[in-house]
């Protein structure tokens, strides 16, 4: 870098001797400048320098470059002049708190008389400062704004002792914009849950929410990874609804806009997974544990340009500027689309929930969680249920139930008898009986729904008494009952059981030894 000044100031001062030359020869300031390929305006500060030194070209020929500079008046500063110091590394600090701007930063050095520059000055020495810092001049992170979300592109491997599987983790990390506070764990893959469930955590780390997160196009988040427009997973978008952050996605091919995390994820790798490269793990616990040591010390270790840690610059920048916490979790459920069926059920892992008749054969959206499968039409819940994990089974709620449906479900032993002794005792006895002359309860379910009929055709007494007749001649069924109702029989009074007993012993009756 040196060699390259030096020869950048012999060729001006070979260019300045040549442009005096031409002068003297009586060129034109245009032809000066196409000829040494400068503009004409240093063509005319270069004559009106000589002119004002009275020096020739025969002069400056005999003189090196540093004696030509000091003669004209481009030599360096004087020592005398005084340069002030600025501890940029402060004003750096307080630029990321919401509202500092560096007119106010100037204005309150001015009046506490630490310079005495002017603001064009001030904000020179400052962009000069940050080039220095290799930061880039265009992202500036206010405190609690941005915090930048993605995956290392590296793994470590678990394997599980008892069956000897091994599996790729994934490691989260997250990093906050202005303090570039760091947060990692290891989820055992990329997919929608483990991928909210790091956000869920890391926010926990943080103890607060920031306004944005700012995630890769993963497409776990990011459905539509448009430049303008992109669009997010339902469930990721309820997350942000939840804490009450914005999402905002990363352009496609955008590398400038996740520079953060992309150097935290490097961070990481170096200062994380580095160090555990010969560690074995068999379980996701250890491993998180081993990644939380790390990152302790990664938060704590002094950053150069700053003179603070991740975790000094995050309390007093950050984590004043993050909001609360919400009081309840956010509880994660996977979105899908289904079909409702002819039989109104839906069909959620192998297993079949209800939904109201009316929508058989309309498409519905299914919220499935932990604990609850929810069904919504057209952003309605329309059905919840508690999940089910027995595959090809039914959950049906009879709200559900076409009305013909549900007044079939209704039929049951229990319900039938119940229902008798609500018309009386010889009543529950003709159903009682009813059951027992059947092979399976539905087969008695017609003859007592016929039952039912006659009960809504006669007055209960009338149909208690008949019940008694039945009863005591041995008629069983509805026929019976029915032609008793109908030939009034039921409105005589009912015959006493002893009077009916067959004579067992008499001497004209033969027994059974008479035919052997």
């Amino acid at each position: 870098m040196g060699k390259q000044k030096q020869q950048g100031g012999l060729l001006g001062m070979a260019k300045f001797r040549e442009i005096l030359r031409l002068h003297e020869m009586g060129y034109s300031q245009c032809s000066i400048a196409q000829s040494c390929a400068v503009a004409r305006s240093t063509v005319q500060d270069y004559i009106r320098r000589a002119i004002a030194k009275n020096v020739s070209y025969a002069q400056v020929s005999e003189l090196s470059d540093h004696e030509v500079k000091e003669l004209l008046g481009k030599g360096k500063r004087p020592v005398s002049e005084k340069v002030e110091e600025i501890d940029f590394a402060t004003i750096e600090v307080e630029l990321k708190r919401k509202g500092v701007t560096l007119a106010l930063l100037w204005q309150e050095g001015l009046d506490k008389g630490q310079w005495q520059m002017s603001y064009g000055s001030f904000c020179r020495r400052y962009g000069r400062w940050r080039i220095r810092q290799h930061l880039s001049l265009r992202q500036v992170y206010q405190g609690g704004e941005k915090l930048f979300v993605d995956y290392c592109g590296l793994t470590v491997p678990v394997v599980d002792s008892e069956s000897g599987e091994v599996t790729d983790a994934q490691i989260f990390v997250a990093c906050l914009g202005a303090s570039n506070y760091t947060y990692a764990e290891a989820t055992p893959s990329q997919s929608l849950s483990h991928w909210i469930g790091a956000h869920e955590r890391a926010l926990r780390f943080l103890g607060g929410v920031p306004e944005c997160i700012v995630p890769d196009n993963l497409k776990s988040g990011v459905t539509d990874p448009c430049r303008y427009e992109p669009g997010i997973n339902r469930s990721y978008q309820e997350f942000a609804e939840h804490y009450g952050v914005v999402i905002l996605p990363t352009r496609p091919n955008k590398p400038r806009d996740k520079a953060k995390v992309e150097k935290a994820v490097q961070e990481v790798e170096r200062q994380i997974l580095a160090p555990l490269r010969y560690e074995q793990f068999t379980n996701f616990r250890a491993l998180n544990l081993a990644i939380a040591q790390h990152l302790e010390r990664l938060n704590h270790r002094i950053m150069h340009g700053y003179g603070l840690s991740r975790l000094g610059l995050f309390e007093q920048v950050d984590k004043p500027a993050l909001k609360a916490l919400p009081a309840q979790a956010f509880v994660f459920g996977q979105w899908k689309t289904a079909k409702v069926n002819l039989d109104y059920h839906i069909e959620v892992e192998r297993h079949y929930y209800s939904v109201p008749y009316h929508l058989v054969t309309q498409e519905v959206q299914v919220k499935v969680s932990e604990q609850v499968v929810e069904i919504f039409h057209q952003h309605q819940r329309v059905a919840y249920h508690e999940r089910a994990r027995t595959r090809y089974r039914h959950t049906t709620v009879d709200e559900h139930m076409p009305p013909e449906h549900w007044a079939y479900k209704q039929q049951s032993k229990e319900r039938f008898v119940a229902w008798a002794e609500g018309i009386g005792p010889q009543t529950k006895t003709q159903v009682q009986t009813i059951f027992d002359t059947k092979a399976h309860e539905e087969q008695a379910f017609r003859s007592l729904k016929g039952l039912q009929r006659l009960a809504q055709r006669y007055p209960t007494a009338r149909l208690e008494s008949a019940c008694h007749h039945a009863n005591v001649f041995g008629l069983v069924g509805l026929r019976r009952i029915r032609t008793l109702l109908e030939t009034q029989v039921d409105q005589a009074p009912p015959p006493e059981p002893a009077a009916l007993t067959p004579v067992t012993h008499h001497a004209n009756v033969r027994g059974s030894e008479y035919y052997h």
